[in-house]
Parts: C-alpha cells; structure tokens; sequence
C-alpha cells in the first residue's frame, strides 16, 4: 500500500496509508487529518490547499486553470501549493509529503 505524509499545522508528521486513486482530501478525510474540502472535492472552494513538498510538486500533473483560479483564494499561498482534491494518489506518489498551511479561508461558510 503506497504512503503518503502530512504535516500538521503544529509541525508533526503523521504518516498514513494512500490508497490508489483517493484524492489527498479523500486520505486526510479517511484518517482524520485536519482539512477541511468544503465543497467535497469540486472544485468550488480552497479549503483543501496544501502545500507540496518542493521534492515531490514537479512529479505532480500540471493545475487545471480552474484549481489555479481557485488556489488564488488560499490562505497563506506557496509556490508548491495545490489543492488536496485534485491530486489523486498513484504509485508515482507513494511518499508523498504534504503541510498543511497556517489556515484556511472558506468562502463557502
């Protein structure tokens, strides 16, 4: 089973299992990990953004312009920022390491 890290917002790594084909939303929502996915994964809000390690974001698929349109709305913005929503675990992925950011803004609320 391929794995995948997140690191909390108070810095501590918790390594999980990420099933083929689960989005990073749909991983952190499986184990309990903090996100939030407002919208449930479509692509209608920000709070899923997480912040890729910068050794794992160019083995990623390029951001559709919508997610881009959308990260414009994330709290505390990086440059390996992504939304957990739209990257889906593949064996390419396995290790995986994520931070979630100091907050979160949800326009949705």
């Amino acid at each position: 089973m391929p794995k995948m890290t997140f690191i909390e917002r108070d810095g501590t790594r918790r390594e999980v299992d990420a099933p083929l084909g689960l989005s990073v939303l749909e991983i952190a929502h499986k184990h309990g990990v903090d996100i939030e996915g407002a919208c449930e994964g479509s692509l209608a809000c920000s709070t899923c953004h997480v912040v890729v390690d910068p050794t794992w974001y160019p083995k990623l698929a390029a951001a559709t312009e919508d997610e881009e349109d959308m990260l414009d709305l994330a709290f505390d913005l990086q440059e390996t920022s992504r939304l957990g929503c739209q990257i889906i675990m593949t064996e390419a992925l396995d290790g995986l390491v994520v931070k979630l950011p100091a907050g979160t803004r949800n326009a949705l609320g």
